[in-house]
């Protein structure tokens, strides 16, 4: 039986995971983020711990724990080099898991876990190289290549929503400008709503579904103002299609992948955002001679970071790859 925590900055998904890929049980906690990282740990010990309890099983009836975590994360060491969600900067989380419950302890990226979850149970199940690309508040994604997870040589191979794509009209919160997130996220799509209303002084039904508050604007009433034909609405959607497709195809130009998945809140919007997003990758294709990966939308939803945490370390053992437990 395998463990699978899903670490996130407003709570913690853990689970307890048969090899068919079955989530037997599972659990959510606060995070709490903010305070102490020894205090969070312990937290996911004894929630790990309690799992097993309720399970009627034993530690020693558990092959490895996985986690996922938004971040930067030394796969090697078990080291959190950096995760802005939680405040933490080189936290040997894995390595204070591992010594806890004396069994192999891996730590992967959040968005690479989704990944794995979608190769090996979800929409991209069979194929060999593929990409997920998250797109909620911010841009994530993750990478797999001849059926790996891929995390490049300093471990920041697949932070595409830092791709940079053009100038705009405010800054990443990394400090640069032009990052793709600030043009295709959730978050990207209000900030443009809100800017072209209070710069333009322009009337949508965008804020009427907002009743009127600004900060009552989400993606999902901008996509819901689009399909009613709402022009400021149309404009943001195609604004961000438009950006999101040149992330795309520069995927596809450097990595000629089988397959593009899109999860996250925003791929929500279905069909409508699909078959919009192909018609735009379509119409950058450097020739018509040459096939391109298909563009799909992931079907594990909620469940793909845990599921994918727990697999991190079937998935290294298989390819050579181990985790902190050799470190």
């Amino acid at each position: 039986m395998l463990v699978g925590i899903d670490l996130g900055g407003t709570a913690i998904k853990a689970g307890l995971v048969d090899r068919d890929g079955r989530i037997l049980l599972q659990s959510s906690i606060a995070t709490n983020a903010g305070r102490d990282y020894r205090l969070i740990i312990e937290d996911m010990q004894k929630q790990v711990e309690k799992l097993i309890k309720d399970k009627g099983i034993s530690i020693d009836d558990i092959e490895s724990i996985g986690i996922g975590a938004p971040g930067l994360m030394n796969d090697r060491s078990g080291y959190v080099i950096y995760c802005t969600n939680l405040f933490w900067e080189n936290v040997p989380l894995g390595i204070m898991l591992r010594e806890h419950f004396n069994k192999p302890v891996y730590v992967e990226n959040d968005a690479n876990a989704a990944a794995l979850a979608e190769s090996l149970f979800g929409s991209t199940k069979g194929a060999g190289n593929s990409v997920l690309i998250t797109i909620g508040t911010g841009i994530g994604s993750g990478i797999i290549i001849d059926h790996k997870i891929y995390s490049g040589s300093h471990y920041a191979g697949a932070e595409m929503g830092h791709m940079i794509v053009g100038p705009n009209f405010y800054r990443c919160n990394c400090g640069n400008m032009g990052c793709l997130e600030t043009f295709a996220s959730a978050t990207a799509m209000v900030k443009y709503v809100i800017h072209r209303l209070e710069t333009d002084k322009i009337k949508s039904s965008i804020l009427d579904k907002a009743e009127g508050n600004t900060e009552n604007i989400n993606s999902r009433i901008i996509f819901d103002a689009a399909k009613e034909g709402d022009q400021l609405g149309i404009e943001t959607v195609d604004r961000m299609i438009k950006y999101l497709s040149i992330g795309i195809i520069n995927v596809f130009n450097i990595l000629d992948p089988e397959i593009i998945v899109i999860g996250g809140g925003v791929s929500r919007a279905g069909g409508y955002l699909l078959d919009k997003l192909k018609e735009e990758v379509g119409k950058m294709l450097f020739t018509s001679g040459i096939k391109y990966g298909d563009i799909v939308l992931a079907q594990l939803g909620n469940e793909a970071g845990l599921l994918g945490a727990a697999f991190i370390g079937v998935n290294r053992n298989r390819t050579n790859k181990g985790g902190c437990e050799n470190a």
